[in-house]
């Protein structure tokens, strides 16, 4: 089915990512753009003073990692997916209430204690459920912190604009009443609310399918729980549309050229003469002009034949989904390289730490020297013989000389009580510096057998859903970085080294990184590419095709290959081989390279070798396509195992 997402662009990717691997066809027209704002500047205290953090959305989640380093604090999710992206962040207390906000109210007074401490919720500037006034009557104490502010856009989206024209969509799923609000809002001021006839709603909860009263959708059916995983169920419920006849998807139909007035027969010939020599020099110019038309420019063959049906509906809805993915595969690979830089900076960390040698006091030579003249001072007196005859009287200057050497002796001993003092701090400083040490070298071991948990394929049934929840979603992102590769037509090598740690006993993972391995280093061509490619090798195909015809038909080959002399379009009949490069054309103007290989690869065996190369170019395109399709897939399924 084709499905109509009004989300933020992050979950609208996410979303879109879950029904391509159901086999649906994801239309992006995100209604809101999501504005980061800045924390409060006491944001540190009152996460350290929270007993748990409320997290009512994803964007939650992530603006909540993006303004702390802070991951081992409780957090209660509202539902499975945030639940499922605060662990992917790095929060390893995360609890989900599996329902929508009154449901994470009761998981809050099941599990919290009033007299645990205050609970904050960080969320966005509009809410739908006020935490603070639901859970103060029951003792708690609810602080709120806002961190994104989403816009709603002021126009509807070209994309759901052009797929409502086109009769292109068949569900629209509404996950809160704010955006089925500014949906009908844009859909009545496009005054386009009558295409939605035929479209079936689905919404999250009866509040939000209240709010989508005042559209004529065919349905709107509500979910049985208010989950994201409920949507997708009721979505699956719905009948599958019939295939669209060819009458059904023309839009207008070409109109017929006015006759054009005859003019006044010329004297001299009579009436009759003038006519049927009009009528004969008109059928000679008819049949002329239709015996050349294939070979016309494509232009002006639209011209003969009339306005096509419009199909610019299509086109942009599939410009608008690959420009919304690509900024979701930007932003994802992102934040796995920010991951990488700080994982690295941890283990530099690290190591210099643990090769930084152990601080040892020492003594300076003065200080020994004082030592030693303190330790002869103390015994010099032990050492003196009396003398046989009495001593003379002290005078003056002797109690002087005695008087200076104890005020020198207590000196010194100070200044060596000084010196010891200081080697305990050195030591003590040194016992501390250590302590850090290992306890930075615990952490970090904790967080690679974390990654190492993550990486275990099979997944462990039951427990370790955060380490489950991570290693899918490291292979999301990495099956982001992969398609984004391909379809630029860059090499994809370091995005497939961090595939292997991650497959441990999976043999999905293990079979695609065998089918990407020899195409990483090179890489394959671009969808672009092969587009721009198509022509000349078309023309050297008629060309060889036409080599051993007759004389004529050799002189017809060697203008084709000189010019774009040839038939175009999908309509083009028959087997020959332009006849099949015109299909191959067109199925590549409308991105199915696929359809354009396998017409090409039907060629006949004179005509093969022009075709060689961009036949192989496309086969390996086409493998590395479906290999990340199906890593995609494979992750999506690994996801909603975590949770």
């Amino acid at each position: 089915m084709r499905v109509l997402i009004t989300r933020p662009e992050t979950e609208a990717a996410r979303l879109a990512q879950a029904l391509t691997g159901r086999g649906h066809q994801p239309i992006l027209a995100p209604l809101f753009r999501l504005q980061p704002l800045p924390p409060p500047p006491d944001l540190e205290d009152m996460l350290a003073q929270a007993q748990a953090v409320l997290l009512s959305s994803a964007n939650g989640a992530e603006a909540l990692a993006r303004v702390t380093e802070r991951r081992g604090m409780a957090v209660l999710a509202v539902g499975d997916t945030t639940a499922a992206t605060a662990e992917g962040l790095g929060f390893t207390s995360v609890h989900s209430a599996s329902g929508d906000g009154a449901a994470l109210a009761d998981l809050a007074r099941t599990r919290l204690d009033p007299a645990g401490g205050p609970i904050l919720h960080v969320g966005g500037a509009e809410i739908a459920t006020d935490f603070a006034e639901a859970l103060e009557p029951a003792g708690f104490a609810v602080g709120r912190v806002t961190l994104y502010e989403a816009e709603a856009v002021e126009a509807l989206p070209d994309s759901a604009r052009a797929a409502l024209q086109a009769r292109a969509v068949d569900v629209a799923p509404f996950f809160s009443a704010r955006a089925a609000q500014v949906f009908a809002d844009l859909v009545t001021r496009a005054d386009l609310a009558e295409l939605l006839r035929p479209v079936r709603a689905v919404a999250i909860s009866p509040a939000v399918a209240h709010a989508l009263d005042t559209l004529p959708f065919a349905s709107v059916d509500t979910a049985e729980r208010p989950t994201k995983q409920a949507v997708l169920e009721a979505l699956e419920r719905a009948p599958q549309p019939a295939a669209p006849s060819p009458e059904d998807m023309t839009m207008t139909e070409p109109s017929a050229p006015e006759p054009a007035t005859p003019p006044p027969p010329r004297r001299g010939v009579g009436a009759v003469g003038a006519f049927l020599s009009g009528l004969v020099g008109a059928a000679l110019v008819m049949a002329a002009t239709v015996a050349s038309l294939p070979f016309w420019p494509q232009s002006m063959q639209a011209l003969w034949r009339g306005s096509p049906p419009k199909t610019l509906s299509a086109a942009d809805a599939r410009a608008e989904a690959v420009a919304a993915t690509d900024a979701a595969r930007r932003d994802l690979g992102a934040r796995l390289d920010d991951l990488e830089r700080r994982v690295r900076a941890a283990q530099t960390t690290l190591g210099e730490i643990a090769a930084r040698p152990a601080p040892t006091p020492t003594r300076d030579p003065a200080i020994g020297e004082l030592s030693q003249r303190v330790e002869s001072l103390e015994r010099r007196p032990a050492t003196i013989v009396p003398p046989p005859a009495p001593a003379p009287a002290p005078t003056g200057d002797t109690d002087k000389d005695v008087a200076a050497l104890r005020q020198e002796i207590a000196g010194l001993r100070a200044a060596l009580a000084a010196v010891d003092q200081s080697a305990a701090l050195g030591r003590e400083e040194a016992t501390r510096l250590r302590g850090q040490a290992q306890t930075l070298a615990t952490s970090v071991e904790r967080l690679q057998a974390q990654v190492a948990a993550a990486a275990a394929a099979p997944v462990p049934t039951g427990g370790g859903k955060a380490e489950q929840a991570a290693r899918a979603s490291a292979v999301v992102a990495i099956a982001a970085r992969l398609s984004s590769a391909i379809e630029t037509g860059q090499p994809f090598a370091t995005e497939l080294r961090l595939l292997p740690p991650l497959a441990g006993d999976d043999a999905t993972l293990k079979e695609i990184v065998s089918t990407l391995q020899p195409l990483a280093t090179s890489g394959v061509a671009a969808r672009a590419a092969l587009v721009a490619d198509f022509p000349a090798m078309a023309r050297n195909v008629l060309a060889a095709d036409l080599a051993d015809d007759s004389f004529g038909e050799r002189v017809l080959g060697k203008l084709r290959a000189l010019v774009s002399l040839r038939r175009v379009g999908a309509d083009v009949a028959g087997d020959g081989a332009e006849a099949r490069l015109a299909r191959a054309e067109a199925a590549l103007d409308l991105g199915d390279i696929a359809r354009a290989l396998e017409l090409v690869q039907g060629l006949p065996a004179i005509a093969a070798p022009p075709a060689a190369a961009w036949r192989g170019r496309a086969e390996a395109h086409i493998a590395a396509r479906r290999a990340a399709d199906r890593l995609a897939a494979h992750a999506v399924t690994l996801l909603g195992a975590a949770r």
